[in-house]
């Protein structure tokens, strides 16, 4: 069900409520016609909500840094449903990358690989790498596969705030500044995406999370880097 709710001088955005279990089918070409015009949709991640729009379309993407007030400089990750979407963003995978992503996705684990030369600056923040992941729930997944591309995926606050759980956090936070909030319940929360750069050899641990140094060094059988 789609509807539209006010809130003491607040125009609040469109929420999708949906089942968790529910398919997307018939909410695709919604979906969809909002990414294509550069649109900007609220969904649950493995994590806490996110932000997405298509990771090629630089209205979608400027939207994004506006309304976060997020600093030029810090690059949007990007969620796949499958690991044959990482070859539409990434240029190459190294055999650490692949070892990775055989061992651990779907997981709240982002690798950051060589971005393709279509991705826009402002998406990379002019690093010419992307950072991606492939979520653990399978909802999220199948909202991927539902929006025909991947999707980008920052937490849905502003800069410095606490990320959102809730679509009626979402909502308070962005009123009607975000074009659609699908709603299938609560995020789960918990520790944060691990952040791994596997561009170099060995890999450099950028972030500490949810799949920890130890797990990672012990699937490559190599220490990682970390970040001074």
């Amino acid at each position: 069900m789609s509807a539209k709710a006010a809130s003491s001088n607040q125009i609040m955005p469109e929420i999708l409520k949906i089942s968790s279990d529910a398919s997307l089918k018939d909410h695709t070409q919604h979906i969809r016609g909002i990414l294509r015009k550069g649109g900007v949709i609220a969904f649950p991640t493995d994590t806490y909500y996110g932000l997405g729009t298509d990771p090629f379309n630089q209205e979608g993407i400027r939207r994004i840094f506006e309304i976060k007030s997020r600093k030029a400089d810090k690059p949007l990750l990007v969620l796949v449903a499958s690991a044959s979407q990482v070859d539409q963003l990434a240029q190459s995978r190294s055999q650490e990358a692949d070892r990775l992503i055989q061992e651990f996705w779907p997981a709240p684990l982002t690798l950051v690989f060589k971005a393709v030369p279509e991705l826009p600056d402002s998406l990379t923040a002019k690093t010419a790498t992307v950072g991606i992941r492939m979520p653990g729930n399978e909802w999220t997944r199948r909202l991927i596969e539902a929006a025909g591309c991947p999707l980008t995926a920052p937490s849905a606050n502003r800069n410095n705030e606490a990320a959102s759980q809730t679509a009626d956090e979402v909502a308070q936070t962005f009123g009607d500044e975000i074009d659609l909030i699908i709603d299938p319940g609560p995020a789960p929360g918990g520790r944060v995406s691990t952040l791994l750069d596997t561009t170099t050899r060995p890999p450099v641990l950028i972030r500490h999370g949810a799949i920890t140094q130890r797990e990672i060094e012990s699937v490559l059988n190599m220490e990682c880097t970390l970040v001074s």
